[in-house]
This record gives structure tokens, sequence and C-alpha cells, in this order.
């Protein structure tokens, strides 16, 4: 069995034309986790190789749904609201938990499903070179639906009709993957596309602002950044979108990340009592557009992403 499999990747866009050449799915709001099940169990890695395991106990059962079959497949870990739709801020709950007892208290307050949209290897046999329809095929024979774990339909054509409900229900958009693509692990393809019903964007971190009244000693809004090569773009401020109690947990996170300099090239005009931070945290932001500029319009700030690489963080074409 193949490990640490870095997941394909989608490319932002619009919905294809030529539809009957692609499949087209709801594309979940959570984290994306790449499972590896067999007869030790079921363990869950991110993109960026983080061992998410310890933090999801009720995926567990996944193995024995399997049945012995030893299997490598590729997914999203999403949390729901009371209405049933995919929840980031919800799940955001439950990504910073160290112990063993409180992971368990919030598995039963806030759990979590793995929804599985893809298979890449099944009992000794690499998959990634079967087009994205077979793939689909042996994954739909596996029947994973259970308490914790689902598999929902792909549908063949009509994209438009699958991003109108999804538009209609709130969710976040769909993903195009084309019928006869294979799956090329780390590699950002033409042959998935991620279609957006709002406009997100994730950016890394540099630096923080203090607000005003009761935020006047803490953090008011985070300056946030792209790369583009090397160079660390300087995108705008995110003040909106905070409870209270992620406010206090961003600045434990960044308290240690100080840095006297500014981490953006080239560095942004900004208030003297702002903090700078080394670039290390990747969180994700609802926007209305990007400016002539190069800033955010109206970005409103949705939550951390552990599972992202800073360095991988580029501004993304909508």
């Amino acid at each position: 069995m193949p490990r640490h499999l870095s997941p394909m990747k989608a490319r932002t866009g619009t919905l294809p034309t030529d539809d009957e050449r692609w499949g087209f799915e709801v594309k979940w709001d959570g984290v994306r986790a790449i499972a590896y099940v067999d007869d030790g169990g079921a363990t869950f890695e991110s993109r960026n190789l983080l061992d998410l395991t310890p933090r999801y106990p009720e995926l567990a059962g996944l193995a024995a749904a399997l049945a012995g079959r030893r299997a490598v497949l590729d997914g999203e870990i999403v949390a729901f609201d009371d209405e049933g739709r995919p929840s980031f801020q919800q799940l955001q709950s439950r990504l910073n938990v160290g112990s063993p007892v409180a992971v368990r208290e919030l598995a039963q307050r806030v759990p979590v499903c793995y929804v599985v949209f893809d298979v890449v290897w099944l009992d000794g046999d690499d998959l990634t070179k079967l087009t994205y329809e077979e793939r689909r095929r042996r994954l739909e024979e596996l029947a994973l639906n259970g308490p914790a774990w689902q598999t929902p339909a792909y549908h063949p054509g009509d994209g438009e009709a699958l991003l109108e409900a999804t538009r209609e229900r709130g969710l976040e958009g769909v993903m195009a993957k084309r019928l006869d693509s294979t799956y090329t692990p780390g590699r950002r393809s033409p042959a998935w596309v991620k279609v957006k019903n709002v406009r997100g964007q994730e950016l890394v971190v540099g630096g923080w602002c203090p607000g005003e009244g009761r935020r006047e000693n803490r953090i008011g809004s985070l300056m946030l950044g792209h790369y583009d090569g090397d160079r660390l773009r300087y995108a705008g401020n995110v003040g909106t979108g905070f409870t209270e109690k992620e406010l206090d947990r961003l600045a434990t996170v960044l308290e240690p990340l100080r840095r006297s300099t500014s981490p953006f090239d080239p560095p942004p005009g900004i208030r003297k009592r702002c903090v700078f931070v080394e670039p290390e945290v990747v969180v994700e932001v609802a926007f209305n557009e990007w400016t002539r500029d190069g800033t955010l319009r109206q970005p409103s700030y949705k939550g951390q992403r552990i599972d992202k690489n800073p360095l991988e963080v580029v501004r993304e074409e909508h």
C-alpha cells in the first residue's frame, strides 16, 4: 500500500461547455484527507501530510466497513450545521484539540463525516491510471455509506443543474471532473475544475493590527498575503468573521511567530502598532472581488487551514 500520497488538486474556473465529457460532484467545505485502510485500521492524512487520525475517532469504523479489504481513498472530512449544510466554522472546533478526552467530547457534540469521492489503490492494485469514471465505479462497489462516512453520487453531464441546486441550498459549489481523466497525485490538473458559488481564497498571515474599543490591545485584523514565486504579496487585511474565542486562539497561535520585519515583498504601508509574524499560518476568507491594486474587497474570515502548506498558497483566478 502506498503511503503519504499527495492528493490530486483542482483548478478554479467555470463550468465546462462540453458537459457530456465531465462528471460533476458537490464541492464539500471541509478538510481534504487521504484515508489508508487495512487490517490495522484506518488512518487519515491531510494534503500537507499532517496525521489527522487522532482528531476524528468516529472515523475509525471505516476499516470495519471495508470488511478486510485494503484501500487508499480520497475524500473530505466535513462537519454539518443544524440544517445539514457543510460548515467549515463547525469543523474549526475539531481542528486544534489535543486532549483525547476533549476530542471524544467534541466528537459527540460536533460529529464529522468522511465524504469519499475517489479510490486510488485497492487490494494491491494501483488505480491511478484508470479513468475517473472507472474509479467511481470501483468506489461505488465498495458501498461506503455508514454513520460517519458517505459516498455521494456523481452526476455525468448537466453541471449547470447541479450548480444551481448547490446555489439554492447555500452550498460552496461543484467539482467538475473529466470522465476520462487519470489520477495525478500532487498535481493541479485542468481535468479537475472547482466552480464556486461564493468567492474564496486561502491566504498566509503575515501580521496583525490591533483594533479599536474592546479590541484595542488585541487582534483587530489579520494582514494577509499570497505567494508569487518566492515573494509574499500583500493582499489586504481581514477584520470581520471572527468570534471572540477564535481571536483569542489566533493570538495564542501567532504570538510565538512574532518578527521585527515585514514578510511581505514589497512591504505594505501600515499603522505603527501592527505586528509582523513569520508566514506560517494559512487561513481562508470569503470576499467580493480583487481590486486593481491586488487586494481583497470586503473579505470575511472563515477559518484557519491547518491542512495547507503556506508556500503553496497562490492567488486563485476566479
